[in-house]
Parts: structure tokens; sequence; C-alpha cells
């Protein structure tokens, strides 16, 4: 995505959601490589430079690392969360997940988020399952607590959007 008005408007829909869910976001410059181009996790938080920013939708899938992690290690989350965390690597595809249920929250298309230039070259076959509604770590999400099987907090409904 291109800079312009329609990235900006991408932008000011994923902050505002960030406002509404408590995801806390930092304006900074980053002067170190970073896993994903302008972001960076530091301290349970996200530190975005503008500058280097390279695909919008990155944030939603970093905010759900934040977002899936329980409370109690949210503040101490920093750089790669998943690199040399086998633990944190089992929850990508709840993170995957999250990341489609948030685009959908605010109107995004899924492809903002599951961009051809990442996802391991899978990301339009992640966008055809979950668009077909077959939920690939849909029981984390429920095991978390975030969204439930049936009912009005059915998935791609969330029942809250931060892990307890």
């Amino acid at each position: 995505m291109k800079h312009g008005k329609e990235r900006d408007l991408v932008l000011k829909q994923i902050f505002q959601f960030f406002d509404e869910i408590s995801i806390h976001y930092y304006f900074t410059k980053i002067e170190t490589e970073t896993f994903l181009p302008g972001i960076q996790i530091k301290n349970g938080s996200l530190q975005i430079d503008m500058e280097k920013l390279k695909y919008p939708g990155d944030l939603l899938h970093e905010a759900g690392h934040i977002a899936v992690s329980s409370s109690a290690e949210r503040e101490s989350l920093n750089d790669n969360v998943v690199e040399n965390n086998s633990e944190k690597a089992g929850e990508e595809m709840a993170v995957l997940l999250w990341s489609f249920a948030a685009a959908r929250k605010i109107g995004l298309p899924s492809e903002i988020v599951f961009h051809e230039d990442g996802y391991k070259g899978e990301a339009k076959w992640l966008t055809e399952q979950f668009e077909s509604e077959k939920y690939i770590g849909l029981p984390l999400l429920q095991w978390m607590n975030l969204t439930d099987f049936e009912g009005e907090n059915a998935f791609p409904q969330m029942k809250t959007w931060l892990r307890e």
C-alpha cells in the first residue's frame, strides 16, 4: 500500500481501534532493524516509525501478539515475540485469526493484513481459509476466552479483545 489518502484512512481506522481496545502505541524513530518494517514491540506497546512502516496491516498482526498474551506477561513482550520462545510460537494461529477479526471489526479487507509480501507466501491461502470460515486457530481464541463457538459472541465477533 503506497503512501496517500487510502493509507492514511486505513491507519486512522487502526489507531482508533487500538485506542478503543487499549493497545498502547507510540510514534518514534526506530534505528534498529526490526522483524517487520517500522514496527517494534517494547514492553508490551507498539513502537511505530511511520517513515519505515511498509504495510499498515502489519500493525494489526503485531497488536495481535500483544492481545493474545496474558495480562500478566503483556508488559514483558519485546521485539520478535516468537523468537526463541516456543510457547509464543504456538500462539501464532490465534494471532492470525485475531488480526482477521480485528480487520473485520474495523471494516478493512483481509488483504490489508494478509498482504502478498508476508506470511511466508501463505497470505492468499490464509485469506481464502478465513473468508470461507475455516477458522484455523479458533479453539485457541476460545480457550483464551476471547470469543465463543456460538451465540452473539461467536467468531468473528469477540467477547473481548485483550486476554486476561
